[in-house]
């Protein structure tokens, strides 16, 4: 078997909201679509992911351990722009800490079981060959 993606769950309210911040910050292009879910791959990558649409009200209380993640130089910064971008369309969002390294940003209403993660490249230095 060979990995192929990841599926995580975005409220159905939400849904086509958060695709466009995606695609408009991001640079995400629209891999397949149907009805319940979309798969999305930012350019120069090779890992995809696959949101499906929620009808789910409760969210994970946990979940800040999980995260579709990203590297960047200015972690905190990148989430903040996501941050105003959002708030900006109605939905809150707040970008909390791991570490003074790694931060996260979380929309309760829209993200149902993840939070976005920026951390410095360093921290994907795993001195391994694959």
């Amino acid at each position: 078997m060979r990995f192929n993606h990841v599926a995580n769950r975005l409220a159905r309210e939400h849904f086509d909201t958060i695709v466009e911040m995606l695609a408009t910050c991001l640079g995400f292009a629209t891999l397949r679509r149907t009805e319940r879910a979309i798969w999305l791959r930012q350019p120069g990558s090779n890992i995809d992911l696959q949101f499906s649409r929620s009808n789910t009200t409760g969210r994970d209380a946990d979940k800040l351990r999980s995260q579709v993640s990203f590297l960047s130089d200015t972690p905190e910064q990148d989430l903040v722009v996501l941050q105003e971008w959002l708030e900006a369309r109605g939905i809150a969002a707040q970008v909390g800490a791991y570490s003074d390294r790694e931060f996260y940003l979380d929309a309760p209403a829209a993200f149902v079981d993840f939070v976005i993660e920026a951390m410095t490249p360093d921290l994907a230095e795993y001195g391994v060959e694959v």
